[in-house]
């Protein structure tokens, strides 16, 4: 039997904790995973991970050390390694050319330069002047489309899939005609770790077959947007400059990449969970309903209470106490935003969905400090859009089978969700 802690919980039972975060299937079980979460929030918030086919990391579980290690980026940096992989599935990509490099992979004047490309056009006066008719169009096309199903859907793949990713594709400029093949390419980067997403076994092998095909599409892009500039954000990248230098080849293609992915997955998953969440309680569904006033704040609780993005890495440039860790320059930390946004210490009763909560806005779905979510504006725009669409609309609504989730460590959320409902078509001139 293990010696026991100092706390009373047995080593064997902490490490067996520490597995939710390198066993994508854990992901799959969200009970379970935020219970094996609590615990070590509770017994050991910066557990030392030494899982089978992984380097060793720390798993940085409470929100007050999430913050504590991403207001410091000069100390804790983001690498090409910025996102939890097996040592044979990084081996495999980097021996086949399979390596990205963008903003989540940078730091420093790099960092600054490259966010700077994008960054006015993501400004929240900027979309409302360029997107927000349009996003609002768009939600109306897909709580029709809810009406024109007949009353029963999958949610998280006949609507909450397609509506971001025709928003995301349209600023982009991705032609309509090419959203489904974007739509599959997202699918099989982030949830390679998935059987019914991935392509291959091996998730090396899955996401380098994917890159290749992203890169092979984007590489078209670029020639044909330097040859004919739009207002598009495929145009502002692809003539993108840093001190007066153009983006690389590798910097072009990786920043197409993160727009069109992280702009599409994350909000799918925000939007297909904040409606399960809605449907399970009742309650806030009616008060949203009743006071349409909530819609704001309550998207901010629908995006805690998802948090798509599960994790980042950040890696140490120097040795640091971190609560009672002592970490050492070269360590490797895997901060868990997923269970930082079920901390005890900061969200009263954080298993409880609350579209009133007073502090839903501290959330760290976004991340913090310099490298906070460049697309934070647009989800949350998407979100209300749909959300003031779909309400006043909206008769009665269930679940009508089992919710089932992505088994993926990386970006995740609701992949099959069955419902039942009654809406209403849209008033006529509106």
């Amino acid at each position: 039997m293990a010696e026991e802690s100092s706390r009373g919980i047995g080593e064997t039972a902490l490490a067996g904790a520490a597995r939710i975060f390198v066993d994508p299937r854990a992901y799959a079980d969200l009970e379970s995973w935020h219970a094996a979460a609590a615990l070590l929030r509770r017994e050991d918030p910066v557990h030392r991970v030494e899982a089978p086919g992984f380097d060793p990391f720390w798993a940085v579980t409470r929100h007050a050390d999430v913050v504590e290690i991403e207001r410091q980026h000069d100390k804790f940096w983001n690498t090409q390694n910025a996102v939890l992989f097996t040592k044979a599935a990084q081996e495999a990509l980097r021996s086949r050319g399979g390596d990205v490099k963008s903003l989540i992979h940078m730091d420093g004047a790099e960092h600054r330069g490259s966010r700077a490309i994008t960054n006015e056009w993501f400004k929240p006066q900027n979309l409302r002047r360029l997107v927000e008719e349009r996003v609002g169009e768009l939600s109306r096309k897909y709580v029709d489309r809810m009406l024109e199903l007949g009353g029963e859907c999958d949610f998280a793949a006949d609507v909450a899939l397609h509506y971001p990713l025709q928003v995301i594709m349209s600023i982009l400029g991705v032609p309509e005609g090419d959203e489904a093949r974007m739509l599959r390419l997202t699918q099989e980067l982030f949830g390679a770790e998935d059987p019914d997403f991935g392509r291959a076994d091996d998730r090396g092998d899955s996401v380098l077959a994917t890159l290749m095909d992203f890169f092979t599409y984007f590489n078209q892009m670029t020639a044909d947007r330097r040859a004919n500039p739009t207002r598009d954000v495929a145009s502002t990248i692809a003539n993108g400059t840093i001190d007066g230098r153009p983006l690389g080849d590798l910097e072009t293609l990786s920043y197409y990449l993160i727009v069109a992915t992280a702009g599409h997955d994350t909000t799918s998953s925000s939007l297909a969970g904040g409606l399960e969440a809605l449907i399970r309680n009742p309650d806030q569904l009616r008060a949203l309903r009743d006071d349409p006033g909530l819609i704001d704040n309550a998207v901010e609780e629908v995006i805690r209470w998802v948090t798509p993005v599960r994790h980042f890495m950040r890696y140490a440039q120097q040795d640091y106490v971190l609560g009672e860790a002592q970490l050492r320059a070269g360590d490797a930390l895997l901060l868990s935003y997923l269970s930082a946004n079920r901390d005890e210490s900061v969200f009263a009763e954080p298993f409880r969905f609350d579209v009133r909560r007073r502090n839903a806005d501290e959330h760290l779905a976004f991340g913090i400090g310099v490298h906070f979510c460049l697309g934070a504006h647009l989800a949350r725009m998407e979100l209300r859009a749909f959300l003031r669409e779909l309400l006043p609309r909206l008769d009665a609504i269930e679940l009508s089978g089992p919710t089932e989730y992505t088994a993926s460590t990386f970006v995740g959320g609701p992949k099959r969700m069955p419902i039942r409902y009654r809406v209403r078509p849209a008033p006529n001139g509106a």
